[in-house]
């Protein structure tokens, strides 16, 4: 399967839409497993790309996964191993900064509440029910209500983040 860089490097031309595990979750939103390494590489190993919330403590030179507050360290080859499949949320202002800097190809972006964001290779990650074009990742199709999956696997988006990456198979 090729990675999402692969597909960047040949000038999106695809082979299927990338689906992204958000926060590594399978079958809905499973707190206790979200931004777990071991629930990130099994969804690494399914085939999902998985977005990932970060933080870089400068004070202690150090990464951790978790969405409200630091919780799992994790180091920079750890990261770095997965990059081409890893979707990095940036949480704080300093993680953000930090691969602003490396340019090693790590897939990283920053939100709030925007509607879109730019991803760090160029694509646009975009919130539910805003409209699209085939360089969106369509963000969390869940939260809208009576969701489509079937037109949803069919749309012309680059690729979907969702809590139910295998409603997408």
């Amino acid at each position: 399967m090729k990675s999402v860089m692969d597909l960047y490097r040949i000038g999106f031309q695809r082979y299927k839409m990338i689906i992204i595990a958000h926060r590594g979750n399978l079958n809905g939103s499973s707190p206790q497993l979200e931004n777990k390494v071991s629930q990130i590489d099994l969804c690494l190993q399914k085939g999902y790309d998985v977005e990932i919330d970060l933080r870089y403590i400068v004070s202690e030179k150090k990464f951790y996964l978790g969405h409200d507050d630091p919780d799992e360290n994790v180091n920079l080859s750890w990261i770095n191993d997965r990059k081409d499949r890893l979707w990095i949320h940036c949480k704080t202002l300093d993680t953000l900064d930090y691969f602003s800097r490396i340019k090693n190809g790590f897939i990283y972006f920053w939100h709030q509440n925007d509607n879109y964001t730019l991803t760090s290779n160029n694509l646009i990650w975009a919130y539910p029910g805003m409209p699209i074009t085939s360089q969106a990742i369509i963000l969390l199709p869940e939260l809208k209500k009576d969701v489509d999956w079937e037109l949803l696997k069919a749309s012309s988006c680059f690729g979907i983040c969702t809590d139910y990456p295998t409603k997408l198979n």
